[in-house]
C-alpha cells in the first residue's frame, strides 16, 4: 500500500476496522502465540506439522495486523453531509432498481467494503457510477454478468 495515500472511511467503518485490529492484537495474537508454544513443546520441530501450522497462522495474523495498522494510520474519516441527502455520497444508503430487482447498498470506503452485506466501495464499478446521482437518475454499469441498468429509488 502507498504509505502516503489516504484511505477513506465512514466513521462507522473506521470503528469496525479499529475493533478488528484490537481483537487481533488483544485476543487472537495471544492465542496464536500459545498455540506456537504448545506445538514447540512437542519436540523435534523438523517433523512437527502442528508447529508448522501454528507458525503459518502466526505469520498470517501478523500480516493482517500490519495491514490494518497501515490502513488506519492513513485513514481519512469522511464527514457525512447531512444537509443534502438528494445526492449519492459516501456513507449514504441507496435503494436502487437493478435490472428490475430492488437492491439496497451502503456506499463506504474501499477498506471497509463488505459486498456480501451490500456495503460497497465508492471506488467499485457500481459504487463509483452511483456517486453524485440523484433519485430518479438511471445509468448503465458493467457487471461480471454483462451490462445492467440501475435507477436510483431513494437515498438515506
Amino acid at each position: 500500500m502507498d504509505k502516503h495515500k489516504k484511505v477513506r472511511f465512514t466513521a462507522e467503518g473506521y470503528e469496525r476496522v479499529s475493533a478488528e485490529l484490537k481483537e487481533l492484537i488483544e485476543v487472537k495474537r495471544p492465542e496464536v502465540i500459545a498455540a506456537v508454544a504448545e506445538a514447540r513443546s512437542h519436540g523435534d520441530l523438523r517433523e512437527n506439522a502442528a508447529y508448522d501450522v501454528a507458525r503459518q497462522d502466526q505469520a498470517m495474523l501478523e500480516k493482517r495486523i500490519t495491514e490494518l495498522e497501515d490502513t488506519l494510520r492513513n485513514a481519512e474519516i469522511m464527514e457525512e453531509d447531512s444537509t443534502d441527502l438528494s445526492v449519492v455520497a459516501m456513507g449514504r444508503t441507496v435503494a436502487v432498481d437493478f435490472d428490475g430487482d430492488e437492491e439496497v447498498y451502503k456506499i463506504v470506503g474501499p477498506a471497509e467494503a463488505q459486498p456480501m452485506k451490500n456495503e460497497i466501495s465508492e471506488e467499485s464499478p457500481i459504487g463509483s457510477q452511483m456517486m453524485g446521482h440523484k433519485v430518479g437518475d438511471s445509468f448503465s454499469v458493467e457487471t461480471p454478468g454483462g451490462p445492467a441498468r440501475i435507477t436510483i429509488k431513494s437515498i438515506t
